[in-house]
């Protein structure tokens, strides 16, 4: 790995690829420190404090803190990614949307440009939003403390909106441009980011607990351990694919006979990735979120029943996860072109013919292994989610956090690592190469 690292310093453009990666990532971050006009950040503060289970602290999470700030990102990279999956689900039901998928990279360019204009508007609404709930707060007496607006109005919404969604804008734009000149997916290492920067205060915050007593050193010494075994579970499992062996006939171009060689069609066991949890995990958390501005015994009570650790918010977690694996990989992912396209090239899977057969056996095949990705999420998620509960340890370390930042690690890595075989460097992975070599 030491090797790995130091060959990186070789290649020149490389090296200026993940510094460009960096910069942009250091603006993300700095970024989140500068604050939204008209707000009183001690009681923007303290009130997460008091809701840091909530969809609240969902979102902050994602946004590396900038939403408890009200930063000029506050916002994140949620409504792009919300806009993105959108825009995938309109494929299903327009025509139109699908057939510029099927046009190559005009089409491509065409859907960007949609994603973006939805990423404005979603990101105007959920502005305006945040800003009527800002001048809410106080009024609520399930908010609690002191108003966090200073000057409640439209003056106040339409800066808030304004300056919400001119974030959103800059931070895709910063994505964009780390996937384009930079290393790894730059919508995915803005997330990862975020997440990791909460690091630093999660561990103070562990440390904290210790001191007190609610928190012994053992519990917190079997949860690291913990935490490096679901770790290297999720590596373990993220690597796993279903290799479906493909044939392709021998065909006559020009004058040279082309084809006959043998391939494979790879199916991940985690097609969905962690879409599945952050759906689960958002739509769990508002009727915890509509609990605090409500004083309804009833709905106070099905609150409780849904609150982080109760058996059923984990049952209800679980389902919600299964079926979101299920839709996802359902709407990206479609057997029938896989197969469409396996026939146009000359490909066959052996055994079976061409078209509708093949189709119906990928269908089949991803089926299940769509279920043990899901009972993999899952586990994952929730496991992780039940001890947090029961020693008090900080929201960082959930499941939903590891799958992200551990994903979006290996993918950063493998990046790297291509960039350095195809220069005939040694990559990280060099006992994998030196094996592939003999």
């Amino acid at each position: 790995m030491a090797g790995g690292f130091a060959n990186i310093a070789k290649i020149p453009e490389l090296k200026r690829r993940i510094f460009v990666t960096l910069l942009l990532l250091a603006v993300y971050r700095v970024g989140c420190f500068i604050p939204t006009p008209g707000i009183d950040a001690d009681a923007l503060m303290a009130f997460f404090a008091r809701h840091q289970r909530t969809i609240f602290g969902l979102f902050d999470l994602f946004s590396g803190g900038a939403l408890e700030r009200l930063s000029v990102f506050a916002l994140g990279i949620m409504p792009y990614i919300s806009a993105a999956i959108i825009m995938e689900l309109m494929k299903v039901v327009v025509p139109a949307l699908e057939r510029l998928y099927k046009e190559g990279e005009a089409g491509t360019k065409k859907i960007k440009q949609y994603t973006r204009y939805g990423t404005v508007v979603i990101a105007a609404i959920q502005g305006l939003g945040i800003s009527i709930a800002l001048e809410s707060m106080g009024g609520f007496e399930g908010a609690g403390g002191p108003p966090v607006v200073l000057e409640p109005g439209w003056s106040f919404r339409l800066m808030t909106i304004i300056t919400l969604t001119a974030g959103t804008a800059f931070i895709m734009w910063l994505g964009e441009t780390i996937t384009e000149r930079g290393i790894g997916n730059g919508i995915s290492l803005i997330i990862f980011a975020g997440i990791v920067a909460r690091l630093p205060s999660a561990i103070i915050n562990s440390m904290g607990l210790i001191k007190a007593g609610e928190l012994s050193f053992l519990v917190m010494l079997l949860l690291l351990v913990m935490m490096l075994v679901v770790v290297a579970f999720i590596v373990f499992v993220e690597r796993g694919q279903r290799r479906l062996p493909v044939q392709y006939a021998r065909r006559v171009v020009g004058r040279r006979m082309m084809g006959g060689q043998t391939t494979h069609l790879p199916l991940k066991v985690n097609v969905a990735g962690v879409i599945p949890p952050i759906f689960a995990s958002s739509l769990l958390m508002f009727p915890a979120t509509i609990g605090n501005f409500t004083q309804n015994d009833y709905v106070k009570y099905v609150v409780g029943l849904l609150e982080p650790g109760q058996l059923g918010h984990e049952i209800l977690y679980v389902i919600l996860i299964i079926f979101f694996c299920y839709f996802y990989t359902a709407v990206t992912f479609n057997p029938v072109d896989v197969a469409d396209n396996l026939k146009k090239w000359g490909g066959y899977l052996p055994g079976l013919r061409p078209g509708k057969p093949t189709a119906d056996y990928i269908d089949r095949i991803l089926t299940r292994l769509t279920l043990g990705g899901a009972i993999y999420v899952a586990a994952v998620c929730v496991l992780p989610t039940i001890l947090i509960v029961r020693f008090n340890v900080p929201f960082y370390f959930g499941g939903t956090a590891l799958l992200i930042v551990v994903g979006v690690a290996m993918d950063t890595m493998a990046q790297i690592e291509s960039h350095m075989l195809t220069r005939h460097y040694e990559g990280f992975m060099k006992k994998r190469m030196s094996r592939v070599r003999r």
